[in-house]
């Protein structure tokens, strides 16, 4: 257990778990989805589906990781006694990987960008930088998973912890600050009134409410074990309710900043003459990333380089918080299960994403959105339903209360207990499995 290192401070955990959640889904991800989906009644259902769905699996991660102090694969092993932890711990392990293998190229682009700004900042314009090649690609999605890999060897506390007290308070930092700076330009306040206003006939919209649980599940990095390898490094005496709490508070924060930056934005955009509509609808991803707001920045001459490079700065600072605990993930079970060395299991495990990575940059048109596809919509879901089914139907009951009285002696007494365990137990496999079906059909 020491070997494995634990977080030594309870700010320590809530930064570095909310670095995981807090990721590209939450910056352009939320954003356009609140966009497209109403405003602000997007904004009620999400916020609905984080508290209702995503914080009961988000407790369950935390749970059985701080009670079996493992990996996900030997901790669901642990408490199935058989191959069905096995199977949804290493489908959990695969899944991971595969989301770092297309974020890992995402990522890329945002450091290429960032290097882009930063030249240009001095007057040094290097065109391929942005110029989607396939060396380009591969070079700074190579680039960012070194950085990843660094973070990870550095361990828990040397590295994980370490890193994420200061990346995240810098990325709160700079979202303010573009806040600030965008609201005070031309056609901001158009932007706050498409976020802000609900549509409020289209709250109950079955695809509103899809799009909602499928941005809860993704932004906290739920289904793939990475909460739960970070809650086996949580300290005994802390309260697991209200750390999850905090975690869950700070990526909803965050994404609610996101969209008060990137909605403004894209406004001011359309003010400065820049196209952000496509059929009617507001661009999303990868175009409005690249395109349409790079096209704003251009538009602000010199003050348009340093805006562009704090943007893109928080963008990579937000991958990097999150690639760190999906590469912990597979680290974890090589360090416990195979007795294998930290440092080479991350540099094997980073080596594994950067093939995968190249063979999704070589067959970018057939690989990369099937992989987002499998890996998001169908897998992570999935998962959460299967971990909602170990931590209600599996795992006894008394266990997950003793557990809780680690950090809590009055736990029993707690309104956490009185509702959790028969919600996660009935109401959270319905729902998910409901939403998972209308989704697919």
């Amino acid at each position: 257990m020491a070997a494995r290192g634990l977080f030594t401070s309870r700010i320590g955990f809530i930064l570095a778990a909310a670095g995981s959640a807090v990721g590209l889904g939450n910056i352009w991800g939320f954003p356009t989805k609140v966009a497209e989906n109403g405003g602000a009644a997007f904004v009620v259902m999400y916020l609905c589906m984080a508290f209702l769905l995503a914080y009961p699996v988000l407790m369950a991660e935390l749970i059985i990781g701080r009670a079996k102090r493992r990996n996900m694969i030997d901790a669901l092993h642990s408490i199935s006694g058989n191959f069905l932890g096995t199977l949804t711990g290493s489908i959990g392990a695969i899944t991971v990987i595969l989301i770092l293998s297309f974020y890992a190229i995402v990522a890329g682009w945002m450091t290429s960008h960032l290097v882009d700004a930063t030249l240009s900042v001095v007057s040094v314009n290097m065109p391929w930088l942005t110029e989607g090649s396939i060396a380009r690609n591969i070079l700074f999605m190579a680039i960012f998973l070194v950085f990843t890999c660094i973070v990870v060897i550095g361990g828990v506390t040397n590295g994980i912890e370490r890193w994420s007290v200061r990346l995240m308070p810098t990325l709160l930092l700079l979202i303010i600050s573009l806040i600030v700076y965008v609201s005070t330009q031309n056609g901001a306040m158009d932007g706050w009134k498409a976020f802000l206003v609900p549509d409020v006939a289209r709250v109950l919209e079955p695809g509103l409410m899809i799009d909602a649980m499928g941005q809860a599940f993704f932004s906290m990095s739920l289904g793939v074990g990475t909460m739960l390898v970070y809650g086996s490094y949580i300290q005994k005496q802390e309260n697991l309710p209200k750390l999850g709490a905090s975690v869950a508070l700070v990526d909803i924060g965050v994404a609610i900043l996101a969209g008060m930056l990137i909605i403004p934005a894209m406004y001011v955009a359309l003010a400065n003459g820049v196209e952000i509509f496509d059929q009617g609808k507001l661009i999303e991803g990868p175009t409005l990333i690249f395109q349409v707001l790079p096209s704003l920045f251009a538009t602000m001459g010199f003050v348009g380089t340093i805006v562009a490079t704090a943007f893109f700065a928080l963008m990579v600072i937000a991958a990097l918080t999150s690639s760190i605990s999906m590469l912990e993930v597979p680290v974890a079970f090589l360090v416990d299960n195979k007795g294998m060395r930290r440092k080479k299991a991350t540099i094997l495990l980073s080596l594994l994403v950067f093939v995968l990575s190249s063979i999704i940059v070589l067959n970018f048109d057939v690989l990369f959105g099937f992989v987002i596809t499998l890996t998001t919509e169908y897998s992570q879901p999935l998962l959460g339903l299967v971990l909602c089914i170990f931590a209600g139907w599996i795992w006894r009951r008394n266990e997950i209360l003793t557990e809780l009285k680690q950090g809590n002696e009055s736990a029993e007494q707690s309104l956490f207990w009185k509702i959790w365990p028969w919600y996660v137990k009935f109401v959270c496999p319905v729902v998910i499995a409901t939403m998972f079906y209308r989704s697919v059909v």
